[in-house]
């Protein structure tokens, strides 16, 4: 069985998303993802994750509000064998530290 890997901090997950080493998946509900979300991350819900709708070609990174439910998806994808780990502090940290929140049109988003 594969181990989440350790959590990782908003600036190394926002730096490994944007050079393509890693696949930023977003499992906060549709409402939450609507309101802001991180430039060029996948939404699946917690809900409807499984470990068959994600790409093997690179790691996944998974990130939520605070980090609880991103820990729990990371754990459920270590153990189908995805390399993964988990956003520290979440999309709360993400905006926190001045990273770019969007909303479905591109503009400005928010954390709520």
């Amino acid at each position: 069985m594969t181990q989440p890997g350790p959590d990782v901090s908003v600036q190394q997950a926002a730096d490994a998303a944007a050079a393509g080493h890693v696949l930023l998946v977003d499992v906060r509900e549709h409402d939450e993802w609507s309101a802001g979300h991180a430039p060029g991350a996948v939404h699946i819900p917690l809900s409807e994750l499984t470990a068959a709708d994600l790409p093997t070609d690179r790691p996944v990174v998974a990130v939520c509000r605070s980090g609880n439910r991103s820990g729990v998806a990371a754990a459920q994808l270590a153990q189908a064998g995805v390399q993964v780990a988990n956003v520290a502090g979440g999309m709360t940290a993400w905006a926190a530290a001045g990273l770019p929140v969007v909303t479905l049109d591109g503009s400005p988003g928010e954390i709520a």
